[in-house]
């Protein structure tokens, strides 16, 4: 799965739906492992998605104190 297609909201979803499984001890070792791997990324794709986001909206604060 390509990650970075996805929007902030589906990749959220995904990722709250990978810890509920594993949470719930729904997955086999190896695919924990897998489900973690995955997680990982997803994180970090929500993360960088909300500092870009961070980074517009303090870019905007700016432009319309300086106007």
């Amino acid at each position: 799965m390509d990650e970075k297609k996805l929007s902030f909201e589906e990749a959220y979803k995904q990722l709250t739906e990978l810890v509920k499984k594993m949470e719930a001890g729904e997955l086999s070792l190896s695919d924990s492992v897998a489900a973690y791997e995955q997680g990982i990324k997803l994180k970090a794709y929500c993360e960088q998605l909300l500092k870009e986001a961070e980074l517009k909206i303090e870019t905007l604060k700016v432009g319309t104190t300086q106007a």
